[in-house]
């Protein structure tokens, strides 16, 4: 993976070990960045879908959060695969 040359500030992206399992998410919110992927780069809604079905999120937070996806891809990639419905079924 390639590393941004210098540290990027996320400002409505914010991780705290009480929120999702200490996950990203989207500032001000309980909703995960891998959320955000899942919905605008995997199932093909726009941002402004997304805005209108979650009006907590703005536009502005759904771009950071896919800029701070894009500079962390493989982590959220990661986690994103951890909380697949089958890798849950195979921990019970």
């Amino acid at each position: 993976m390639t590393m941004p040359l210098s540290q990027v500030v996320h400002p409505y992206v914010k991780q705290q070990p009480d929120l999702a399992g200490g996950a990203p998410v989207v500032a001000g919110t309980k909703f995960p960045v891998r959320s955000v992927v899942q919905y605008v780069l995997r199932q093909g809604m726009t941002p402004e879908e997304l805005v209108r079905e979650f009006p907590q999120l703005t536009l502005t937070k759904i771009y950071d959060a896919l800029s701070y996806y894009y500079d962390h891809q493989e982590s959220i990639d990661r986690e994103m695969e951890d909380n697949t419905e089958s890798n849950w079924r195979s921990r019970a």
